[in-house]
């Protein structure tokens, strides 16, 4: 698990099961670019308290917006010979009924969680092909499996990013480009702190392991893909969800 000199991406990488990823990099050696959307001030607080700094890169820009994911490429590929690793782990949650879900809460949702994966790996993409070698990993759900009340919006949208995985890798796997798919069942971070305490102690009790799981269990299951250790797993996903 050295990735001593690689170059790392990771979208929504300042805050959450992003921060756990960004941070299970940098003590592997890697150089991260963590990316944001809304929180300058977590944003620069995380890199300027980490003790990787030296290696902690922060970027603000929207991932659903194309233009902006391109000129994310642009500035990264002139500082570094090589983009290594991306991790699609941008994502936010817009829960209600489908009945009563508006426009509004599903086309933010698809367009953060899914479209923002389609144009950060295209853009990865058009790079590591010219390098002959990537690592892409989404950070999918269990729900898009599951499909859990409330969650059309969610589920549809991490539902999308696995079969993207599936088409895309097949498009990229003779340059040595792998992309797969880590979903994470409930993850204590503040994704789910809005969940009330009933529904909290209802999910529990159907985990299996009758708990949540943690963002180093998630970012262990990351590094592995990213790893030349599954240098032969493509367009597949690994569950990390206590066995929900």
């Amino acid at each position: 698990m050295n990735f001593k000199d690689q170059t790392v991406v990771v979208t929504g990488g300042t805050r959450g099961i992003g921060r756990g990823i960004t941070e299970s990099f940098l003590k592997e050696g890697a150089t991260v670019i963590a990316t944001f959307a809304g929180n300058t001030t977590a944003a620069e607080s995380f890199r300027e308290t980490s003790e990787f700094r030296d290696r902690l890169f922060i970027e603000k820009f929207d991932v659903s917006k194309s233009n902006e994911c391109a000129q994310f490429f642009e500035k990264v590929v002139e500082n570094y010979s090589q983009i290594h690793v991306l991790v699609n782990n941008a994502g936010i949650r817009q829960d209600a009924l489908g009945a009563s879900m508006s426009e509004e809460q599903w086309d933010s949702v698809i367009d953060i969680n899914l479209k923002g994966t389609f144009n950060m790996t295209q853009q990865a993409i058009l790079h590591m092909m010219k390098k002959r070698y990537g690592r892409i990993i989404n950070i999918s759900s269990i729900g898009g499996k599951l499909g859990l009340p409330g969650q059309a919006n969610y589920a549809a949208s991490k539902a999308g990013q696995i079969a993207i995985s599936k088409a895309m890798s097949k498009e990229v796997a003779k340059r040595n480009i792998t992309i797969n798919n880590v979903l994470p069942g409930f993850i204590e971070t503040e994704l789910i702190s809005d969940l009330p305490e009933d529904l909290v102690k209802q999910y529990k009790s159907e985990v299996p392991m009758k708990r949540f799981g943690s963002t180093k269990e998630v970012a262990a299951a990351v590094l592995f893909l990213a790893s030349d250790n599954a240098s032969y797993i493509t367009g597949s996903s690994l569950e990390v969800s206590g066995g929900l």
